[in-house]
């Protein structure tokens, strides 16, 4: 792990270009250009069999011809070329290469192909590639520009990786115009070899960064992205913007678990499990980055806003209270203090508000009697241009107060032309300002939430004693019988076996057996139609609840009949269903989808028949620790429920945790476990019962 790892490419002692050209406009004469001014200190072997001399360099005919030892390769000729030039320089001892050219597994069949050529030459002798189809690499520390990007950028602490080469040109072009500082830029195209995950790790124990920013359009190896991203967390913090988020991650949707389960929530649940801070646009990504990059980590969720305008102010209470951050409850020392010097007029609780005409000097003192206070964790300076408002001078006595402390301080100069200077001397003094107080806001809120993933104790996986070798037994006969989803019987028998509470229930095959069914097991009775076509039983009249008596019994037995009939005459009748009626209770789901890429997810949330209604659900990824349980159950809206409403008393929470932590325990042990719904699982003050089970399988 870390600088070493991939050493051949940030820091190469030699590079050689192949495809370079002597026409201005070419690829092949940029990035050289580019090595050139950026300052690199290594050689630079030019290739170009056609060439004698390009920018003063003398040119080689091929790569095999340098008699130097060459660690790194950026290749840029025509992709039907790239791999006789990677054999070469494999041949050559070669450590890295970065291949720049498009046409590869991007253009179609015969691209992946090539592709696939390319990365058993990078495997034979052992190489390390960057790309194809990318824009290149940048080191600031190092003043190393292999790309074609149109000029370097100023030195910093953020690492910035992305898989669009299109993206990172305008990203590179909006830092150097902003002035934010980079530590290194990678564009990495298609990962034939070097993907995210290795980028991550290679950051991790880099000086010179700080914050990990990644654009992302998809990971393949989900699992391996979670073990590397949580370690790297923990030592610093890692920024993703994720695009495609509308995308169905899963084909089969018949249970409502893989319906509502789509690909960019197992994203978001990867995240979180991770330790990742998610943003939702390049802007807040860089939001993000230069607070964690600039500023100390946030050490509390309480924050004090200093203004000298009150509806902006108001604005970042707003937004305070939305994001789920406290407005700090300043002292009565400091109210005292600060009417020593502020207005009459002046408003001295939080925000406190110095009024329009205040001067540099009196929004300096206030600042740092805000500070001082031991209630207050982080300070939003809020600045609108006034009359008298001195932008410039009102930034120094910011930069000068957060110097005495180790506390957050976040800049909202307000405006344009006039409050320009204040902003560029906020930059310069590495504070990070925010158009809008709302911005600055979600900025706070990013270190907060990163302060909680590094709070978190560490925890161990809770497993039970369970019958693992009964279900496997199960699952084997299922296997051989061709069956890839059992309903409620079985799936019932599976979860009982995992040490899950279920109602007792038993199937009846014509309407006498039903008849003896209900006269042994009591009343009031549930019935369900048992059938392999009919997924959603309530929505054709499958379902009947509170049967009472004989008569009642044999109406609603004929009216599922006759109701499915109607809607799907073909359909596979194998019986109705008596469960004893559970009376009172709140309706949950719990659910399992498995997610292409991260595994298994577990969905928890109201059940019944308002889960696609609602979609009050949360998600996390399995394996399932104690913490996470507990965050799904609080994240939906409906757990205000679990602890008492009214009439409706408190349930037992954890109950709820345990069937979840079972449940995960379950899909662990049986990966072939495709899908799974318990709705409802219906939770009460003393247990949880699961009710109507369905599990599909793998095929």
């Amino acid at each position: 792990m870390g600088v070493i790892m991939l050493k051949q490419f940030f820091m190469p002692e030699s590079i050689a270009l192949v495809g370079v050209s002597t026409n201005p406009e070419k690829l092949g004469y940029k990035i050289l250009k580019n090595i050139i001014d950026g300052g690199y200190r290594g050689k630079i072997f030019p290739v170009n069999p056609k060439s004698g001399k390009i920018l003063g360099l003398e040119c080689y005919k091929s790569i095999s011809e340098i008699k130097e030892k060459v660690e790194l390769v950026v290749i840029v000729v025509p992709a039907k070329f790239v791999c006789d030039v990677a054999k070469e320089c494999g041949e050559k001892g070669v450590k890295g290469l970065i291949v720049i050219s498009a046409g590869f597994k991007e253009a179609g069949e015969e691209g992946r192909k090539r592709e696939e050529e390319l990365e058993k030459i990078i495997k034979k002798y052992n190489m390390r590639l960057i790309g194809p189809n990318c824009l290149g690499i940048i080191d600031t520390t190092n003043d190393l520009n292999a790309s074609f990007a149109f000029d370097m950028p100023q030195k910093g602490k953020i690492a910035f990786i992305t898989q669009s080469g299109a993206l990172g040109t305008a990203v590179l072009d909006w830092a150097i115009k902003e002035n934010i500082g980079l530590s290194k830029f990678v564009s990495f195209g298609n990962k034939a070899d070097i993907s995210e995950i290795d980028l991550i790790e290679e950051l991790s124990d880099d000086p010179d960064t700080n914050v990990i920013l990644l654009y992302l359009e998809g990971i393949e190896e989900g699992r391996k992205f979670i073990e590397v991203a949580r370690d790297v967390s923990k030592k610093k913090p890692i920024i993703i913007v994720k695009s495609g988020i509308t995308e169905m991650g899963s084909k089969a949707v018949s249970s409502h678990t893989g319906s509502i389960a789509g690909s960019d929530i197992a994203f978001e649940a990867s995240f979180k499990k991770s330790g990742v801070i998610r943003a939702y646009s390049v802007e807040e990504l860089f939001d993000y980055a230069i607070a964690f990059s600039y500023q100390p980590l946030i050490k509390g969720d309480r924050i004090a806003v200093v203004t000298n305008a009150g509806g902006p102010s108001v604005m970042a209470v707003d937004a305070i209270e939305k994001n789920g951050l406290k407005l700090a409850q300043i002292s009565d020392t400091t109210k005292e203090k600060l009417k020593e010097f502020l207005p009459p007029s002046s408003n001295i609780n939080n925000p406190v508000d110095c009024l329009g005409d205040v001067m540099a000097e009196n929004y300096g003192k206030a600042l740092n009697v805000v500070i001082s206070d031991k209630n207050v964790e982080a300070v939003i300076c809020i600045l609108t241009p006034q009359v008298v408002t001195e932008p410039k001078e009102t930034a120094d006595k910011i930069i000068d107060v957060s110097k005495g402390f180790n506390k957050t301080v976040v800049g909202c100069f307000m405006g344009g032309k006039r409050i320009e200077p204040g902003i560029i001397r906020l930059s310069e003094g590495k504070i990070p300002n925010y158009p809008f107080p709302e911005r600055a806001v979600s900025s706070l809120k990013g270190m907060v939430n990163y302060r909680k993933y590094l709070e978190k104790k560490e925890e161990k996986i809770i497993t039970y004693k369970v019958n693992k070798e009964k279900v496997k037994e199960k699952l084997d006969n299922f296997k051989k019988a061709k069956i890839k989803v059992v309903g409620d019987i079985e799936g019932r028998e599976i979860l009982s076996l995992y040490g899950i509470n279920t109602i007792n229930s038993l199937i009846a095959k014509n309407l006498e057996d039903g008849k003896n069914i209900f006269k042994k097991m009591g009343y009031p009775v549930v019935m369900k139609l048992v059938s392999p076509d009919i997924i959603h039983k309530t929505e054709v009249g499958g379902v009947k609840v509170g049967i009472k008596t004989e008569s009642e019994f044999e109406k609603a037995f004929n009216d599922i009949i006759r109701s499915v009939k109607e809607y799907k005459k073909d359909a596979k009748i194998e019986g109705i269903q008596i469960q004893q009626y559970i009376e009172g209770g709140i309706e949950t789901i719990v659910g399992v989808n498995k997610d292409a890429q991260f595994g298994h997810l577990i969905m928890f949330g109201l059940g019944g028949i308002y889960v696609e209604l609602f979609k009050d659900v949360s998600f996390s990824l399995v394996p399932l620790m104690e913490n996470e349980v507990s965050d799904m159950i609080d994240d939906i809206k409906a757990s205000k429920l679990f602890n008492g409403f009214r009439n409706i008393p408190p349930v037992d929470k954890e109950k709820i945790k345990e069937t979840l932590l079972r449940v995960s325990q379950l899909v662990s042990d049986f990966p072939e476990i495709k899908e799974m719904d318990i709705n409802p699982l219906i939770v009460k003050e003393k247990e949880v019962i699961a009710v109507d089970v369905r599990i599909g399988f793998d095929s």
